[in-house]
């Protein structure tokens, strides 16, 4: 079995598999897509909102955000030893925004969220969140926590990802292109080694079974 990288920029990485079963090919696409956790905003207490965006619509938004994150660093929520529902540094991370009244109208972007950790922020500048008109005002604070895109698209590590077959046998061409949480290397690296915890994981069950 071998992996080759046949093309790579900052947003898509594309990879030759060979030697490996289609099973396992499916596999490793299908956890790139849906089964790293990353981090997203997954609680938003509205502190102050008169825009004309329902909270429920302004959570959802902030929710679909990209956040930039270190691999490895917080861990899933009810894996973490603080065992507070409010979660700790190591599983959490609060988010504020505070947009001020202006006298004029104007659109609220990502670049206002602030992050207590300085590797944890949107991965754009740029993404519109909603427009204000004068006086209106927006003051939230947000917790991102780690999941899986199997639980809500927000959780997703990538955009897509698409395995293709070559004409040799057991030889497949997979591209991943990164919703920018992760870079694309270190999407397709978490996804074999959450893949190779699954697999270890079955096994040991499997081996209870048989017992």
């Amino acid at each position: 079995m071998s992996l080759e990288i046949i093309n790579q920029n900052s947003n898509v990485i594309s990879i030759k598999l060979n030697d490996i079963p289609l099973q396992y090919a499916n596999a490793l696409r299908r956890v790139c897509l849906n089964g790293i956790p990353i981090l997203a905003i997954d609680t938003v207490n509205i502190i102050e909102n008169s825009s004309v965006l329902a909270d429920e619509g302004l959570a959802h938004r902030l929710a679909l955000i990209p956040l930039s994150m270190p691999v490895s660093r917080f861990n899933e929520p009810l894996k973490c030893s603080c065992n507070n529902k409010s979660g700790c540094s190591n599983c959490r991370v609060i988010l504020m925004m505070d947009s001020g009244s202006k006298d004029k109208t104007r659109t609220i972007m990502s670049n206002e969220i602030i992050s207590e950790n300085e590797d944890v922020k949107p991965v754009s500048n740029n993404i519109p969140i909603v427009e204000l008109a004068v006086g209106q005002r927006l003051k939230i604070e947000a917790y991102a926590r780690l999941g899986r895109g199997t639980t809500h698209a927000k959780w997703n590590s990538a955009n897509i990802s698409v395995l293709t077959h070559t004409n040799r046998k057991n030889e497949y061409i997979l591209t991943v292109e990164s919703t920018g949480t992760l870079s694309p290397i270190q999407l397709i690296s978490s996804g074999i080694n959450e893949l190779s915890n699954r697999l270890h994981e079955f096994k040991e069950n499997i081996n209870k079974i048989e017992l």
